[in-house]
């Protein structure tokens, strides 16, 4: 009976660990430091939609997203319409598939990446803050700073990479959409796919 308590005290220490972002609220401010040793904090970009990317390259659902060239055009395009777009690296340092700056700088080329900024979270801060469960978790913030999106960035929960994301339905796009048009979003919540998040 102990250990069934415990067990339930567990999964609600990681419930609430995983709570703190909800969707109609304010987003969490943080403070974080790229891969090129500049702060970056949320509330600099107070006044501009925000887009929050959960990522490893090493999750073949991610990395599907990115070999396809889907994930950089998306990223230009929302850029291109002042969305700042922030890429969250949350892999614990002492996982294999963590990138150090030279590591992520070199990724960043060999992908042509179009976000403003990769944000070093080894230490899982900003993963935890959010939520962030998978890799791809996407987050779209209001000019407000209010977070309007928080799930999965299309409806096609593929790995495989001759599946083009193009061909599904962007979550992230379609909310960027109605946030521009001064409309609620529709669809603010879906569930996350890809690979865990290796904190």
């Amino acid at each position: 009976m102990k250990r069934l308590i415990a067990l339930f005290g567990l999964m609600a220490l990681v419930s609430s660990a995983f709570a703190a972002a909800e969707v109609g609220k304010p987003a969490p401010d943080f403070t974080a430091t790229d891969i090129h040793g500049k702060t970056v904090k949320l509330s600099d970009y107070k006044g501009k939609i925000v887009v929050l990317e959960s990522y490893n390259q090493d999750c073949p659902f991610c990395h599907r997203h990115y070999i396809s060239g889907a994930m950089q055009q998306l990223q230009k395009d929302m850029s291109s319409n002042g969305v700042v777009w922030l890429i969250v690296n949350s892999v614990s340092t002492h996982n294999s598939s963590h990138r150090t700056p030279e590591k992520a700088l070199a990724e960043w080329s060999e992908y042509k990446i179009n976000a403003n900024a990769w944000l070093d979270d080894g230490s899982g801060d900003i993963g935890r803050l959010y939520g962030m469960l998978t890799t791809p978790h996407m987050f779209v913030i209001d000019k407000s700073g209010t977070l309007v999106y928080d799930g999965a960035i299309d409806d096609r929960a593929e790995s495989d990479p001759e599946n083009d994301p193009r061909k599904a339905h962007n979550y992230v796009r379609d909310a960027i959409g109605k946030v521009t048009a001064g409309e609620k979003v529709t669809t603010a919540k879906t569930k996350p796919y890809g690979c865990a998040v290796k904190y």
